[in-house]
């Protein structure tokens, strides 16, 4: 995010926050993918928010599994539950891709995974 000063200068003030709003509750992606992180099923994951009619967003977690491991959504939630971590963050979809598509300063592009179910998703 940024502000244009009375001299027209230009300064960054912050980044949007990565927020998805699910049932008018707010869920921090980086929470939810720092707790998952330590999974032995995973390799990478990434969590972003889908549009939902009824909810506002629902959560997707995107995750590149470990060697020769197949994570399922039952499992990442069980773990998350054995954390304690309230039952409206946990994701609600599991995606299992190859790698996860990165900016050149190794950031995770999460519009390219929305992109991703946008494709998916039926006509």
């Amino acid at each position: 995010m940024a502000e244009v000063d009375a001299d027209r200068y230009l300064r960054i003030v912050g980044r949007r926050k990565d927020i998805i709003i699910r049932g008018g509750e707010n869920i921090s992606p980086a929470e939810v993918e720092g707790l998952l992180f330590d999974h032995p099923m995973i390799a990478q994951l990434s969590i972003v928010g889908i549009a939902d009619e009824r909810l506002g967003q629902r959560a997707v977690a995107f995750v590149v599994p470990a060697a020769d491991m197949q994570p399922t959504l039952k499992a990442l939630t069980q773990w998350l539950d054995d954390k304690g971590v309230a039952k409206f963050k946990w994701p609600e979809r599991l995606e299992i891709i190859d790698s996860l598509p990165m900016t050149p300063s190794g950031k995770v592009r999460k519009e390219e995974l929305r992109a991703l179910l946008t494709a998916q998703a039926p006509a």
